[in-house]
């Protein structure tokens, strides 16, 4: 017995229920004939439609098992022509054995036709392709026996099948059907209109009027369709239906753009060569959907994917072509990728737009005006002015709905930068970007609305996504249905730009949100997978270099700039930025591909540097020191060469200490500014600031600390780092030795060796002439599980907040727990320094390749009333087993300068110091700059040299003010200039005073970016 016991509205629902699934949905096909099928098992990775169709496949009937991981196997179908129907049209209808009804994430197929053009793509929630009557049978699929990486119970376990090599070799799926059915368009008008209503009523009030009215004509549906002859009543019961479907919305009804869209994820649960395929997959559905519906809207990010497309699918991409210049396919967002946005330098976000945008504009002669980005892992402070500089208007976002613990309070908004600039911005309160357009996500989206009443709408972005797959018939036909129906949003299917135009006119006063826009959530992504950020950073500041040296070769001594090598590099790049490649957080394939690929750009640009290093150097046997940086390095100017100045200061020195029984004791680095006192253990108990007179360390404390922690999330494991990882943890204070490696009068160096664990570790500790910063090189053989593995620098620096270099300026975040907002923010993303300070006096934490920090405020007792700590830590690894069980196993090396007496300006300069090391050749003489900037604050910071992209051999140089305050600099080309253009990120003149006068001081705003375009006589 029920423990509740049924309602008359239950009842009748039970009876509603099953009259749908068991009379009418079986009857939507009137007739199926069985397509004879051959099978060919690709050996190895995937093959072109040509070299596939040219092999005899076996026959193979429903039953067949097929399909080893990341396999493909091509089916060819054919059957008899299709005759002309009353009832309806003809599909192929396949199933492949779909395990999932979630399309992407598993099998999928694509459909070729007989001469080769790719058609349509086969998921579990599209299996059918129509085909015209009158017409043979004769169709290929090429179908993809990608395994389940997701969605075992229970999840987030470690598995295998993230390596081909790993994955094994036995058939994942069984094939199930390949028919050709006769649709009975009639019943499948009746089973949408029952489908539209049925879903109405989960969010209808069940004590009201309209509910009952639904609730009977779908009661009254049951007993006028004869189960015994569906397809001769399907006409009466639609006239039943018809009154409740065309009753009005009501006047103050949502109004829900409803953008068709599909994310693909250009790398995951799957490789980068997967992708390829998912693209064309889901884009060979939307074009013949478009075909088939007039009504649908298609909104595509990521000017890589159509590049894919371009290059692989020509004839697919000839199809896009058409529905662009239709306006009904309508490609968003401008970005090579949808990349993450907490750690891509400020160079390369803005190539990100740069490159796509470039895309967009040659290939299909569009502007994208918008930035989209909905399931990236949180947004930079940063990313309204570079957005706004490349010419776009808007921006969406849906990943904050996954906040743990605070709610966005709005949902179209104003989003200020940290330089002010102020971007459009919605967050699609259907909290959704794959959604299916069902009753309860429009009711939830007018529901969660947080502007209601102001701006009654937003976008509902429709279409199987993740994995790929799209928007499908049944959701158009259900938007058809809800266009303007008593009970639910208003669904128009629209393009964003439609929505984003409406809210800047309806908006009078929309609310402002100042700063980043912070994830509370998948925090663990600053760190996992540290070889491919290792990779990032230094494939970021290679092609500075490059393009730095090679626009210098170019123009100083006419050697070709490589254009071409260098744009097949950034794009390298731009890729393995995406926002489950650089994060951490795909399968070991991915990282692979990706290793290599950072492999292969080093080796590009390392010969590119050392060509226009040469023919710059000349000939001659001085040592030249070029410098890179954009400050004057061991007194060579900034973006030049000339022989190094010997360090200034006195001589460093290193006293060793006895302890009582005779073994090694401490060390104590001394260079006239600081005095570092390295004990026993290897640890830093003391850094005096001899300058200032003051104890860096606090009392009974030690920096340069190892801690390790147990790193259990939830779920999630690569994405997270739980809150709950600070009960637990070790300090590593053991070692196996220590020893002065290296002593002069310039430098010395003390090494500390350790074991934890199944890993080892060594450090290096050195300290410099002139310089007031210790540096630590620490390697780390790591062979741990689900560890953390922090470096922890307690200070005695009474700071609220730490500032986190972000693109082209820097963050302020909370060092305390003051609100849920701030204590969310216990794991923090940085670039290539953190600062503290209390008013007058700083320390700066630069390094060579960590994003992830937290950055707490403690107190310690000191006799009296206790006294403020301020610990920077930086996450050095982490050893998730979900998707890739081995990720980061091995060897890692990582840089810190830690920076005592340190501002902003001197933060800035570590930053890039330990990232881009000064390369020596011998030659003739200096090298002057191309360009200098004369800014007595060192506030202005040139980020990039480099020759124009449309080839005219101008020079472009980027700039901006790095300390967050007004600044006034002076910029001075090098060369014969004959004229300077302040340009837009794409490099073309802004709309408003574009010519720039050298003669006077250029000034800017805090953190604002200026790129100038030089015309060379």
């Amino acid at each position: 017995m029920p423990e509740v016991m049924p309602t008359a509205a239950d009842l009748t629902l039970m009876r509603v229920d099953r009259f749908l699934l068991e009379r009418l949905a079986p009857h939507r096909e009137a007739g199926v004939v069985p397509l004879d099928v051959t099978a060919w098992e690709a050996p190895g990775e995937p093959v072109p439609f040509a070299e596939a169709t040219a092999h005899d496949g076996v026959r193979v009937e429903p039953g067949h098992a097929w399909g080893a991981p990341w396999s493909t196997t091509w089916l060819h179908l054919t059957g008899p022509a299709p005759a002309a129907s009353t009832s309806g049209p003809a599909q192929v209808v396949v199933d492949l054995g779909f395990t999932d009804v979630n399309p992407g994430f598993q099998a999928e197929g694509q459909f070729w036709s007989a001469d080769g053009r790719p058609l349509k793509g086969l998921n579990p929630r599209n299996r059918a392709l129509s085909w015209p009557a009158g017409e043979p049978v004769d169709v290929w699929v090429e179908a993809a026996g990608n395994p389940t990486v997701l969605g075992h119970v229970p999840e987030f376990q470690p598995t295998t099948l993230g390596e081909r090599a790993t994955a094994g070799t036995d058939p994942l799926y069984v094939l199930r059907r390949a028919d050709l059915v006769t649709v009975d368009a009639g019943v499948d008008e009746l089973w949408h209109d029952a489908q539209a209503l049925r879903d109405l009523l989960r969010v209808l009030p069940d004590d009201g009027a309209r509910y009952a009215r639904v609730l009977r004509a779908l009661d009254r549906l049951v007993a006028v369709v004869d189960p015994d002859d569906v397809p001769g009543t399907a006409a009466e019961g639609r006239k039943l239906l018809v009154p409740e479907l065309e009753a009005p919305a009501n006047a103050s009804a949502h109004q829900a753009y409803a953008v068709g869209h599909a994310h693909i994820d250009s790398a995951w649960l799957w490789p980068v060569r997967e992708t390829v395929r998912k693209a064309a997959r889901t884009f060979s559905t939307v074009v013949t959907l478009m075909d088939e519906d007039p009504d649908l809207v298609f909104a595509c990010s990521s000017a890589q994917q159509y590049a894919w497309i371009k290059e692989s699918y020509p004839d697919l991409f000839e199809r896009i072509k058409e529905k662009v210049a239709e306006g009904r396919w309508v490609p968003v967002g401008g970005m090579w990728v949808e990349s993450d946005t907490n750690m891509p330098g400020g160079e390369a976000m803005v190539r990100q737009f740069l490159t796509g945008k470039s895309f967009f504009r040659d290939e299909l002669g569009v502007e994208t005006r918008d930035v989209w980005l909905p399931d990236s892992f949180g947004y930079s402070g940063a990313l309204p002015q570079i957005a706004k500089l490349a010419g776009n208007r808007w921006m969406l976002t849906q990943k904050l709905s996954w906040n743990e613990t605070n709610a966005m309070p709005h949902h179209t908004f104003l989003w200020e930068g940290i330089d002010g600039t102020r971007l459009l911005t919605h967050f699609p309160p259907v909290d959704s970007y794959n959604a299916e357009l069902a009753a309860r996500e429009l009711d939830h989206a007018a529901r969660n609305n947080r502007e209601k009443g102001e701006l009654d709408a937003s976008i509902v972005p429709f279409g199987y996504g993740d994995g790929g797959g799209g928007p499908t018939a049944e959701m158009l036909a259900r938007a058809r249905r809800y266009a303007s129906t008593e009970g639910v949003a208003e669904v128009r299917v629209a393009s964003p730009y439609d929505f984003f135009e409406a809210a800047e006119a309806g908006l009078e006063r929309p609310a402002v949100w100042s700063g980043e826009m912070y994830l509370e959530f998948h925090r663990g992504t600053y760190t996992s997978q540290a070889r491919t950020k290792q990779g990032n950073r230094r494939s970021e500041h290679l092609l500075r270099e490059a393009e730095l040296w090679a626009a210098t070769a170019a123009v100083r001594n006419g050697v070709p700039y490589p254009h071409e090598a260098l744009d097949q590099a950034w794009k390298t790049v731009l890729l393995n930025q995406f926002h489950d490649i650089l994060p951490g957080s795909s399968i070991a394939w991915v990282y692979r591909d990706a290793e290599a690929g950072y492999a292969e750009v080093a080796a590009t640009l390392e010969e590119i540097v050392g060509t226009s290093l040469a023919a710059l150097a000349g000939s001659g046997d001085t040592p030249l020191v070029f410098n890179a940086t954009p400050h004057v390095r061991d007194g060579v100017a900034a973006l030049g060469a000339a022989p190094a100045a010997a360090a200034e200061g006195p001589d460093v020195t290193v006293a060793i200490e006895e302890t009582a029984d005779d073994g090694a004791g401490g060390h104590t680095l001394a260079n006239g500014l600081v005095a570092v006192h390295v004990d026993a253990r290897g640890l830093v108990d003391s850094i005096h600031d001899l300058r200032a007179d003051r104890e860096l360390v606090p009392a009974g404390l030690a920096a340069n600390l190892l801690q390790l922690h147990r790193d259990t999330p939830r779920q999630w494991d690569a994405w997270d780092i739980d809150h709950e990882y600070l009960d637990e943890r070790t300090d590593l204070v053991d070692v196996l030795g220590i020893e002065v490696a290296a002593s002069s009068a310039d430098e010395v160096v003390v090494e500390v060796r350790r074991a934890f664990g199944a890993s080892t570790v060594r450090q290096r500790l050195s300290l410099a002439r002139g310089s007031a910063a210790l540096t630590v090189e620490t390697v780390v053989d790591w062979h741990e599980r689900q560890k953390l593995l922090k470096l922890a620098f307690p200070l005695a620096v009474h700071a609220d907040r730490s500032a986190s270099e972000t693109q082209f300026g820097h963050v302020f975040r909370p060092t305390h727990a003051n609100t849920p907002w701030d204590a969310a923010k216990f794991e923090i993303c940085a670039h290539r320094w953190v600062h503290v300070a209390e008013p007058g006096y700083g320390v700066a934490v630069a390094n060579s390749a960590t994003y992830g920090h937290d950055v707490q405020r403690t107190t310690v007792d000191d006799g009296s009333a206790g006294s403020t700590v301020t610990t920077v830590r930086e996450s050095l690894l982490r050893a998730p087993l979900f998707p890739d069980p081995d990720a980061d196993q091995g060897e890692h090396r990582f840089l810190t300068v830690l920076h005592v007496g340190a501002d902003l300006a001197d933060a800035v300069r570590d930053g890039y110091a330990a990232n881009l090391a000064p390369r020596v050749v011998e030659g003739a003489g200096p090298v002057e700059p191309l360009v200098t900037v004369d800014d007595p604050a060192g506030a202005v910071v040139v980020e990039s040299v480099k020759l124009a992209e449309d080839h005219s051999g101008d020079v472009v140089v980027r700039l901006y003010e790095s300390l967050g305050g007004h600044a006034r600099a002076t910029v001075t080309p090098g060369f014969d200039a004959s004229g300077v253009t302040r340009t837009d990120l794409l490099e073309r003149p802004l709309d408003d005073g574009a010519d720039v006068d050298l003669a006077s001081p250029l000034a800017l705003r805090p953190f604002e970016i200026v790129t100038l375009r030089f015309a060379r006589s």
